[in-house]
């Protein structure tokens, strides 16, 4: 079986995603589709994607949820989920050949398609449902954080970033480094209360959601609460309303 690193550098790099503001718009997962479908996992292939049962690889897949509280108040939720780059990542420690492995120097999680036989036990031990498996190559796919983009000096700094990030219209998506406690995405968790999937598991994902705020009352909306305005007294006031009246007839 594979092993984690034994001593992992403190470089976290992972994603966090906004649940109050996501659209659920597929922008993150249609971008992520194109440029890793020429990236380092590629291809990412389809299976009768105009039929009556397409399939294929996804890396980010949006998972859209009505949610009702005590109150009865509902609420539309979009959830995208990909590979949240465990530090205690099951996926690497049950895979037999070393193709699943977690990188030291940034805890990015790959798979070395080379090394892959597809016997899919990652994929079983993967409490998220993250790994996609590649029916046509015969091995497992996952997101990469856009490896070859993030690293690419060929880019502007700003680009360097992963495709779900920067095409994300509604800003929801952002990426950075979790394991320095001054970063900005660090310091966005810190003051939204942003929270790990299923910490149950002991996977320690990297990846955070800021959950979504209040929903405010049908006062707070309409501004029915708000004391109405005493009408003036003055006389130019009051001729002013009735030239209103007058002209409204």
């Amino acid at each position: 079986m594979t092993s984690l690193p034994r001593d992992p550098g403190p470089v976290k790099l992972g994603l966090v995603i906004d649940l109050d503001i996501c659209v659920g718009c597929h922008a993150c997962a249609v971008n992520c589709k194109e440029w890793n479908t020429s990236g380092h996992s590629a291809p990412l292939t389809d299976s009768d994607p105009y039929g009556a049962d397409p399939s294929g690889v996804w890396f980010n897949r949006i998972h859209t949820f009505e949610v009702v509280s005590d109150e009865g108040d509902s609420r539309t939720v979009h959830f995208p989920k990909s590979c949240l780059h465990c530090e205690d990542a099951p996926c690497v420690t049950v895979c037999p050949t070393g193709a699943s492995y977690k990188r030291a120097e940034d805890g990015i999680v790959l798979v070395n398609a080379d090394a892959c036989i597809g016997c899919k036990l990652c994929s079983w031990a993967c409490p998220y449902g993250a790994r996609e498996y590649d029916a046509d190559a015969g091995v497992m796919k996952k997101c990469t954080l856009c490896v070859d983009k993030i690293y690419n000096e060929n880019l502007d700094p700003r680009s360097r970033a992963p495709a779900c990030v920067s095409t994300c219209p509604a800003g929801a998506r952002h990426f950075g480094d979790l394991g320095d406690p001054q970063s900005e995405v660090s310091l966005l968790v810190a003051a939204r209360g942003g929270y790990e999937l299923m910490p149950e598991q002991g996977c320690k994902p990297v990846n955070r959601y800021l959950p979504p705020r209040p929903k405010q009352s049908a006062a707070q909306e309409t501004g029915a609460a708000l004391e109405p305005v005493a009408p003036a007294a003055e006389p130019a006031g009051m001729l002013a309303r009735w030239v209103d009246r007058v002209l409204s007839r």
